[in-house]
Parts: structure tokens; C-alpha cells; sequence
């Protein structure tokens, strides 16, 4: 079981009014499994995958990640856990500005200390269709150019289970099309997990498992 969710909940107060975000949700994935949380905005959705990805904290209920206690870890102890185990790409993607789309891949794997990270990095910048612009700097680059930046960061970095917030979102349908065959090939290539958030019903369906959110719940 690489992913174990009891029963979360998430809820922010401001001043004495509070706001329900997630409700008792519970799922598992098991390794190699793909998952997708679908719903409409505003329904927790990404709020759901900053909990599982050790983002952020809930305020009841357990998440098991690789079978550690990622509700009971300290901020430190969550860096920790996302370094060795999660792959994330964000709707913003967090490029580092200041480093080309080869550095900013291959960083995560140097991180780790893994071996060859330069000759990785390359790779799946030719998988995701960037390899003459691997020398290029995020300002230098479109936003769809920088979601694949963003992608290929995340495979390089070898996790066990890998988190996507709309990750065709940014793309026209042609990219769109191979930034998704290429998550469900990398998928199906390892064990690893991984988990979508999307409006796109299509990617949805390619995916082992789904669940829908509304207003912080999970309907049938």
C-alpha cells in the first residue's frame, strides 16, 4: 500500500467563523496504481493533494504514506518524506528562475545524490519534447514549455508516487495529448503511484482509480 488516507478533514478558522474544506475523506492506492480526484472548483481538490503530498497539515484523520505516518511527522520530517518519496507538479510550476530547464530537472535527483542525474535530466527532457531547450531559462520559455519543464523535473526525481495538480491544464491538445501518454507510460514502466487532480473527464478515465469531490466530500 503505498498510499492510506482515514478519514481527513481540513478546516480553517478566521476570527470566530470556520470553514469545512475536506470531510471525512478515506481512500487507498496501491503501488503502480494511478488515481484521479476530480470535481468541480473550489470542491478541495487541490487542497486534498497538498495534504497527501505533506504540503500541508489536516486538522483530524491519518494519511499513510509508504507506509509512514505523514500526519504525525513534523514540518522537518514532511521535507524529509517529500524529498525521498514524492514527485510533484504543481499548476504553477515552481521553476527556479535562476537555473536553465536542464538544471532545473536534474536538481531534485542531485538533491538525492542519485547517479547520473545530467544524463536522466536529458532524457526525459526529450520525452516530454524539450531537448534543444534544455539551455533555455524559465523566462525564455511558454507556459506550456514550462509545465513540461515542471513534468519532466518531476520524473527525474525517481519517487515512489507522484503527485499532478491539472497537469495538462496549462497545454494545448497536442501537448496535452503527449504530456498524458506520457504520465501513464512512466506509470506503467515502475511502481510508481500516482495521483491527478483534473477537470479533464478523458485523462480521468485512463486512470485506475477516481474520486470526486464536492463541497469537500467524496460523492459516488
Amino acid at each position: 500500500m503505498i498510499l492510506k488516507v482515514n478519514n481527513l478533514r481540513k478546516e480553517v478558522t478566521s476570527g470566530d467563523s470556520s470553514l469545512v474544506i475536506l470531510d471525512d475523506v478515506s481512500f487507498s492506492l496501491e503501488e503502480g496504481q494511478s488515481l484521479a480526484i476530480t470535481g468541480p472548483s473550489g470542491s478541495g481538490k487541490s487542497t486534498l493533494l497538498g495534504l497527501l503530498a505533506g504540503l500541508d497539515t489536516a486538522s483530524e484523520g491519518e494519511i499513510y504514506l509508504d507506509n509512514l505516518p505523514i500526519h504525525k511527522q513534523n514540518e522537518e520530517q514532511r521535507a524529509v518524506t517529500r524529498k525521498d518519496k514524492v514527485g510533484f507538479v504543481f499548476q504553477s510550476f515552481e521553476l527556479l528562475p535562476s537555473l536553465t530547464a536542464l538544471e532545473n530537472v536534474m536538481l531534485p535527483a542531485e538533491l538525492k545524490l542519485e547517479k547520473n542525474p545530467k544524463r536522466n535530466a536529458e532524457d526525459f527532457l526529450k520525452r516530454v519534447g524539450l531537448e534543444d531547450r534544455q539551455h533555455h531559462y524559465p523566462n525564455q520559455l511558454s507556459g506550456g514549455e514550462q509545465q513540461r519543464v515542471a513534468i519532466a523535473r518531476a520524473f527525474a526525481c525517481k519517487s515512489k508516487i507522484l503527485f499532478a495538480d491539472e497537469p495538462t491544464g496549462n497545454l494545448d491538445p497536442n501537448n496535452g495529448k503527449l504530456i498524458s501518454e506520457l504520465l501513464f507510460e512512466v506509470n506503467s514502466e515502475t511502481d510508481n503511484a500516482l495521483v491527478i487532480v483534473t477537470h479533464d473527464l478523458d485523462l480521468a478515465k485512463k486512470c485506475d482509480k477516481t474520486i470526486s469531490l464536492k463541497l469537500g466530500k467524496i460523492v459516488e
